[in-house]
């Protein structure tokens, strides 16, 4: 009689993937992160607003009120119009409307004084455990190799030692469209990593699309998500297999993805065109800026080479300690939160090494108009335009952090924490 094989169960190398993910689910600590994350948000807010009231630039509010009873225009104008868009006779919004589209069932409900410092600190909370699941996700899939507790320690970093931490606490406009933005970004890099078939193309499509109509340049965020896809499915050039239909295949998903997009881009045309009657215009040339920001505006215009030396230093060099005024203009993203640093180390992993590759490109895409753009995004602490690439650069990071020890991260875990729990604080004292 021929000797059995073991059992694949007693095999640690070759545990199924279920219950290896449900041996990850026991030690998980998403949800408690993101718990505890949301706490201390909440705590963060109240140093400097009533978390029940709506903070002075609750823009989104009035946007979806006025989206409610069957306008484009405010119908109702909030306490300041810095950054509104004045046009015939009308005020607008130069951001795209999907944060407004989330905010109307809220509005309809608690009114046009729903608290927006609320809906970021619940929306921060998301975020958090959103990012747990991705990385989860990316360990199942193979995309990267770190323990239970380097992931959880990645997770505590992105919710309270990252530019997430003070946009979550303190509602506002700007950092509601970003928090959301992310969100979406998010969750089309979990669909690409857990669904299977056409749906997964679908919901890629559609999360993307979303993103789009909230910043539009984080189309590039969809770079990774169907690249992962197309390589899940072989649907990749040079890896198409020779059975018929392959090819109408790889059309049949590209439309699948490819369809909310497109539809994304073009409800977004209409809006403009129904404001301001260009379906390329934004609004931004009639936006009510700083005045700080006029002379370069009508010198250089929105985007110039001439921002980028400003930007690049405040995004990636400045250190904003000790803490001061001019530390609202931003800090560098690798002294604030080192522990991305790791990202430098993917590109030496020999597994799919394409991969970290197209999430550099993503970055880089998603870095210019960042770059490019007129101001650093103050008031702020730390990069907040740099939240829009932080989904990409948490898994760079997390393939670079697999030489890592765990001691090291927990170290800059903590550095990264200290850094942005002051400077949330300090934002919250001087934020109007």
């Amino acid at each position: 009689m021929p000797r059995t094989s073991r059992p694949e169960a007693h095999n640690p190398k070759r545990v199924p993937s279920q219950a290896r993910e449900r041996g990850w689910l026991a030690r998980d600590r998403s949800l408690v992160i993101a718990l505890v994350a949301t706490a201390i948000y909440a705590a963060v807010a109240a140093q400097h607003a009533g978390l029940f009231q709506p903070s002075r630039f609750a823009y989104f509010n009035y946007l979806a009120n006025s989206f409610l009873k069957g306008h484009l225009s405010l119908v109702e104008l909030p306490p300041s119009k810095l950054d509104l868009s004045p046009f015939g006779g009308n005020f607008y919004l130069f951001y795209p409307p999907f944060p407004a589209v989330i905010l109307m069932p809220f509005v309809r409900v608690f009114g046009i004084g729903f608290s927006d410092v609320l809906f970021t600190i619940a929306l921060g909370g998301l975020n958090v455990w959103l990012v747990g699941v991705l990385l989860r996700s990316a360990v199942a899939r193979g995309i990267v190799e770190l323990s239970h507790r380097q992931v959880n320690l990645l997770s505590l970093t992105f919710a309270l030692g990252s530019v997430h931490l003070p946009l979550a606490a303190h509602g506002r406009v700007w950092y509601t469209a970003q928090l959301i933005g992310f969100a979406c970004v998010v969750a089309a890099f979990i669909a690409a990593l857990r669904l299977e078939g056409s749906r997964a193309f679908l919901a890629v499509g559609l999360a993307i699309g979303c993103a789009i109509m909230t910043r539009n340049h984080l189309i590039f965020q969809g770079l990774w998500p169907l690249a992962m896809l197309l390589d899940r499915n072989q649907l990749l050039p040079g890896r198409l297999a020779p059975e018929a239909g392959r090819r109408s295949r790889v059309l049949a998903c590209l439309a699948a993805a490819a369809i909310p997009i497109v539809f994304a881009i073009a409800l977004l045309a209409y809006y403009n065109f129904a404001r301001f009657g260009n379906p390329l215009d934004l609004g931004i040339a009639y936006h009510q800026m700083d005045p700080d920001f006029r002379a370069n505006y009508e010198r250089y215009g929105a985007f110039s080479l001439h921002y980028l030396p400003a930007n690049f230093f405040y995004q990636f060099l400045a250190y904003p300690f000790p803490l001061r005024p001019s530390s609202l203009m931003g800090g560098s993203l690798f002294l604030l939160t080192p522990v991305f640093l790791a990202s430098f180390w993917a590109s030496s992993s020999r597994r799919d090494r394409w991969s970290a590759w197209v999430l550099a490109a993503s970055i880089a895409l998603t870095a210019v108009p960042i770059l490019l753009l007129m101001g650093t995004g103050w008031t702020q602490f730390g990069p907040r335009y740099t939240l829009d690439f932080t989904a990409p650069l948490l898994l760079l990071t997390a393939i670079g952090l697999r030489r890592w020890p765990t001691w090291l991260v927990a170290i800059l875990t903590v550095i990264s924490i200290l850094h942005y729990l002051s400077g949330a604080l300090y934002l919250g004292t001087r934020i109007v």
